[in-house]
Formats: structure tokens, C-alpha cells, sequence
């Protein structure tokens, strides 16, 4: 199958969801959905955003000609996009127009380099169009699909297939709805948390190298690779398959990366040295995305899912806007200055 990153992938993939057929012939060589000079602010934004003409709001964070290119939207010439989509709106326009007009408009449309323009609701393309696509070399396809339709599926599509990427060491589960990524050193006790997590009612999502993208400026979402997907590896016991082991109830495909729980070895003495008040709270940045980091310390005789679930509850309050030590050092102030009015004495009068 080819790779989802070009025209031939996308077809593949989408075309019998959408109905798409070529209206030119398939390209002999795969063809990138990304163009070279918008494949590094497309791939870093990680979302395919809208290049609708009404809107005129379609971005990426390269320059094309001096106009930022889009990955997929309506006729768009001041912000073209990769994958132009015309429907019958456009059509229209175009017939609209002057001979000379709609000429420059077409001319416009192609100089732009678009990977392909699709037909939306079975169109007859225009004259002119298959003239122009075989100059340029730019496929044409067709769909029975409305144009909105089309659009909303390719941005979905591409959202998830162009997203910027990164393979992580460490073990992903879903703990009461937040994603959590355990990290630490090889042998630290990653895989024998997560499988007691799993028992508890929690859910693994990937084992050993889960794969995080970053599907919005803000937002990474990991899942497991479908090679290692189902199995964990817990040492001395082996690969174990958690679907066959524990049902389907115990696994999920993919999940918000939330919070980061970094599992370190303590002695007593750096132990004692923490903040018993706030914690070991930080933040690490993937794929340019800040995330809430915890460092759980791994000592003997420590409960360590209780622990890890107690640090999701505290971080779903933290997403509150509640903070437990920000709580004590109020109620220690105020307790403060009750005393100290207390003890001034009154003046007489």
C-alpha cells in the first residue's frame, strides 16, 4: 500500500470511503502531499487546516509565491492549497466570469502547484482544465461526494497522516481518562506498573515505544505502533498479550498525552530532600508541546499505583484550578495574620 504521506496513499485510503477516481491518468512516481517549501510549517503544525475562500483563513507555516499554502480546501488563489476541492460554488464562479477572468483564475489555480484538484458531486471539469493538468503534470480526481464532505474527511485524514511525530521510550496508559506516560530508566519497574494498572481497571496503550503526534497546537495524542500493539513486556514473565489476557476492556488505541510520570530511584536522603509541599511538579517539552512532568520516586515499600493514580487525581484538580499546596500556604497566611490581629493589643482610649 502506498505511504498515506502522497496522492497515491491518500486515494488508497480514502477512495472508497469518499468515491474518488482519476480523471488523469495515476502518476507513475508516488506524488508528495507536502510540496518541499510546505512540508516543514505544514508537518510542525501537525493539523491540515481549511483554505475555504470564504473564510480566507487557511495557514501553514511556510511561503509558496508569496502566499502561504494550505493542505486541503475550496478554490482558494491567495492562500492555494495543496488539495484544491472544487464544487459546484466554484463552478458557478467560474462561469461567471469573463472568458479572460476565468482563464487567469484557472492559470492562477495550477501555477500554484497543487498535488491534485478534486471534482466534488461527479463534476465535468471545465475547458480548458485537462489542458492546463497535463502542462503542469497536476492529477484531477473526482468525487460523488458533496464538497463540504470531501473537505471535513480530508482534514480529518490529514491531520492524523501528516502529523509531526516522535517515538518515545517509556509505557502509555489511559488512567480515569487522563493519558499517562511512565518514563524512567530500562528495569526501573515501568511494565510491572502499568500490568498492575491493568488489573486495577486502568488501560495500556502501548508498551515500550509508544509513538506521540501533534495533532493541534497544543495537543499530542499517543498510541502504540501495530507492531507491539496488545503485548507487554514485563521482565521475568516474558511478552505477555494483554487483549488475550485480561479482554479488550484492558486495551485502547490511542489517547491525549496528559501527564508525564518520570519514575526514579531514591535513597533516603534525596528523598527526604524533596518539597514535601509541592511536590516534584515540572513540565517537558515534546514536539514543542509542554507537559506536566511528576517524578515518582521508586523506594521499597512505597505503593506505587496508588501513587500514580493519586497523581492523576491531583493533576485532574490542578486542570480544576485547584492546587492543594497553593490551599495550606492560604490557610497557613490567613492563620498568620488571625494570630497576629490576636495578640496586637488594643489601645485605650
Amino acid at each position: 500500500m502506498p505511504p498515506v504521506d502522497t496522492l497515491q496513499g491518500l486515494v488508497e485510503h480514502l477512495g472508497p470511503r469518499l468515491g474518488l477516481r482519476w480523471l488523469t491518468p495515476v502518476p507513475d512516481q508516488p506524488l508528495a502531499l507536502l510540496s518541499a517549501d510546505s512540508s516543514a510549517g505544514a508537518a510542525q503544525s501537525g493539523a491540515a487546516q481549511s483554505g475555504a475562500a470564504q473564510s480566507g483563513a487557511a495557514q501553514s507555516g511556510a511561503a509558496q509565491s508569496g502566499a502561504a499554502q494550505s493542505l486541503v480546501g475550496s478554490l482558494n488563489c491567495i492562500h492555494p492549497n495543496r488539495l484544491q476541492v472544487l464544487g459546484l460554488a466554484e463552478i458557478h464562479h467560474l462561469a461567471d466570469l469573463s472568458r479572460a477572468a476565468g482563464r487567469d483564475i484557472v492559470e492562477r489555480l495550477f501555477a500554484a502547484k497543487p498535488a491534485a484538484v478534486i471534482f466534488a458531486q461527479d463534476i465535468d471539469p471545465p475547458p480548458g482544465f485537462f489542458a492546463r493538468a497535463e502542462q503542469s503534470g497536476t492529477p484531477l480526481l473526482a468525487s460523488p461526494r458533496a464538497e463540504e464532505e470531501i473537505v471535513d474527511r480530508l482534514q480529518y485524514f490529514l491531520t492524523y497522516a501528516l502529523a509531526e511525530r516522535t517515538t518515545l521510550h517509556g509505557v502509555f496508559l489511559d488512567v480515569l481518562g487522563m493519558g499517562v506516560l511512565l518514563m524512567g530508566d530500562p528495569g526501573i519497574g515501568k511494565s510491572e506498573l502499568a500490568l498492575e494498572m491493568v488489573v486495577r481497571g486502568h488501560r495500556l496503550i502501548a508498551d515500550d515505544a509508544p509513538e506521540v503526534a501533534r495533532i493541534g497546537p497544543e495537543i499530542l495524542e499517543g498510541s502504540c505502533p501495530e507492531l507491539l500493539r496488545d503485548f507487554l513486556e514485563v521482565r521475568g514473565l516474558g511478552v505477555l498479550n494483554v487483549r488475550a489476557m485480561f479482554g479488550e476492556g484492558a486495551l485502547q488505541r490511542r489517547e491525549q498525552l496528559n501527564l508525564i510520570v518520570n519514575m526514579r530511584s531514591f535513597d533516603g536522603d534525596a528523598l527526604a530532600q524533596m518539597d514535601r509541599l509541592r511536590g516534584s511538579l515540572s513540565t517537558r517539552t515534546i514536539l514543542g508541546v509542554s507537559v506536566p512532568e511528576v517524578t515518582l520516586p521508586v523506594a521499597p515499600g512505597r505503593n506505587l499505583a496508588v501513587l500514580l493514580e493519586t497523581a492523576v487525581r491531583n493533576q485532574i484538580l490542578r486542570l480544576r484550578g485547584y492546587d492543594a499546596g497553593v490551599d495550606l500556604i492560604d490557610r497557613q497566611s490567613r492563620s498568620i495574620d488571625e494570630n497576629a490581629r490576636c495578640l496586637t493589643p488594643t489601645p485605650f482610649v
